[in-house]
């Protein structure tokens, strides 16, 4: 373990303040260790409302298993994510807090006319007032790796505002509703819907693959989720192998999240 994951999982956690548009309890707080000390968000167990097709309780470690996977494979798309045993509020999941300025202007909603060639389309439907609009993103490397690493992890709901700037990294944050057995995918980054994939992304499945063979990633994740889920992630990672393309919404069911930020 790192020095900082040392320091979010066992530090010394001062309560700063609390995300008040967050639908689960999720913290503002402080780990510190001596002169040490690193900003973080914290999901406790106990803070997680019931959900209709998600064991609620079980968020937290969905957080730090989408981490794990990322940062054992190559993504590097999810901030450093560890479990806490101890707190004032019981176990939790603790994510490094990124600073940005809360504008990743990466997605937008535009008047149909209005889109443009620099842009991809991930959905097309109305406004309040019946008007054409879409859905449209960037086409941006960073993003694209996101979008698959979402289609590999399940996210049921990876809104605009899951999507932050790190320096030019684009990372995602919010993963908890992940891991599901049966297809949930629900993004707002649809525009490489059946885009072939490329050489890199391969590597990235393969990877993916390696560390679900391997004792200690299939230890990790098998402490994190449930068995079923981690033989899911498995099949959904050669799915995407054997047909090579990112996947096509389901057009039986709702694929986009709401609201889209």
């Amino acid at each position: 373990m790192s020095d900082r994951a040392a320091l979010l999982a066992a530090g010394e956690m001062t309560v700063r303040g609390r995300f008040a548009d967050a639908s689960n309890a999720t913290l503002l707080v402080t780990c510190r260790d001596g002169d040490s000390a690193l900003a973080a968000v914290f999901k406790p167990v106990s803070g997680m409302r019931p959900l209709h097709d998600f064991d609620a309780s079980t968020l937290p470690a969905r957080e730090v298993a989408a981490y794990e996977l990322s940062a054992a494979a190559g993504w590097d798309c999810v901030p450093l994510t560890v479990w806490r045993d101890v707190s004032e509020f019981g176990p939790g999941s603790v994510q490094e807090f990124i600073e940005h300025d809360g504008q990743t202007e990466v997605v937008d909603v535009v008047p149909l006319p209005q889109v443009g060639a620099d842009v991809l389309t991930a959905f097309v439907g109305e406004d309040e007032e019946g008007d054409e609009v879409a859905l449209v993103h960037r086409d941006l490397p960073g993003l694209r790796r996101l979008a698959l690493f979402d289609a590999v992890t399940n996210n049921a709901d990876r809104k605009a505002g899951h999507i932050i700037d790190a320096n030019g990294t684009l990372l995602g944050i919010d993963n908890g509703l992940t891991f599901h057995v049966h297809d949930k995918l629900r993004t707002v980054l649809w525009g490489w819907a059946g885009a072939e994939l490329t050489a890199e992304e391969r590597d990235l499945l393969r990877r993916s693959c390696d560390v679900l063979s391997e004792q200690t990633g299939s230890d990790t994740l098998g402490r994190l989720l449930a068995g079923d889920e981690v033989a899911a992630l498995h099949d959904r990672i050669e799915g995407l192998l054997e047909h090579g393309h990112l996947p096509h919404a389901d057009s039986l069911r709702r694929c986009i999240p709401w609201p889209v930020f």
